[in-house]
């Protein structure tokens, strides 16, 4: 069994997060303004989907969870925002 690497946890948290800014769910910390950018958060999402593919039956259940949990809730804010803005 893998063990746990806590530099994967904190990197699915910030490529997680990084997605969110981009489907404009934070604010610019600069300008306080959120902004969307669809082409970003779809490479971060893409990203986010590769390693799942290609880490498969090599993380702990906790790190897969994570990852899984972060792709399930990324994927339908990503459709969401994407349709809003049509």
């Amino acid at each position: 069994m893998p063990s746990a690497d806590p530099r994967f946890h904190d990197f699915v948290l910030l490529q997680a997060q990084n997605a969110g800014f981009f489907l404009g769910q934070l604010p610019n910390p600069k300008t306080g303004e959120k902004q969307v950018n669809l082409t970003a958060a779809r490479s971060v999402i893409d990203s986010l989907e590769m390693l799942e593919i290609k880490t498969e039956g090599h993380l702990t259940a906790e790190e897969q969870k994570l990852l899984g949990t972060a792709l399930a809730n990324l994927r339908p804010l990503y459709e969401k925002v994407a349709d809003e803005e049509e």
